[in-house]
């Protein structure tokens, strides 16, 4: 087993069409706005940026992001990260009858932070838990926002 590897899969049904959930998480720019573990995202090129991450557990992760694509017919979301971490994150938007959305995140990643590298076994289960509730407080501001006005 690749203890430093991680894959993450979350699916959650929201209320709220695929263009518009679409619209709100083609901006990472204002994830943090919502998305309280996004501490910080500095735009560094049209299709680039540096973010910055910290959830329970008391470290910050710091990756550069590189949009690979956006596909608004397809609902899809992707960027390659490297930094403290390496890998991908991928968004999958399809459409739930009658107005809402399935949004499907996919993670797979290689840790390079020294620290974490270094506690991949002994602490494997609280990376894990500290990804899941970072996910689930996403899960719950992505819903908060998308019921305020447009």
């Amino acid at each position: 087993m690749e203890w430093n590897r991680y894959r993450f899969r979350n699916t959650w049904q929201v209320e709220a069409e695929p263009e518009r959930v679409y619209e709100v998480l083609v901006r990472p720019d204002r994830y943090p706005g919502w998305w309280p573990q996004v501490r910080e995202v500095r735009q560094t090129g049209e299709t680039t940026g540096v973010l910055r991450f910290r959830s329970v557990l008391p470290y910050d992760l710091t990756v550069a992001a590189r949009s690979v694509r956006q596909d608004p017919a397809a609902r899809v979301l992707e960027a390659a990260m490297t930094g403290d971490l390496e890998g991908w994150v991928r968004w999958t938007l399809v459409p739930s009858p009658p107005a809402a959305t399935r949004v499907l995140f996919e993670q797979e990643v290689t840790v390079r932070k020294p620290l974490m590298r270094r506690l991949a076994l002994p602490c494997r289960p609280l990376f894990r838990a500290n990804h899941a509730l970072m996910m689930r407080a996403c899960r719950h501001g992505l819903l908060a926002h998308l019921r305020l006005p447009v």
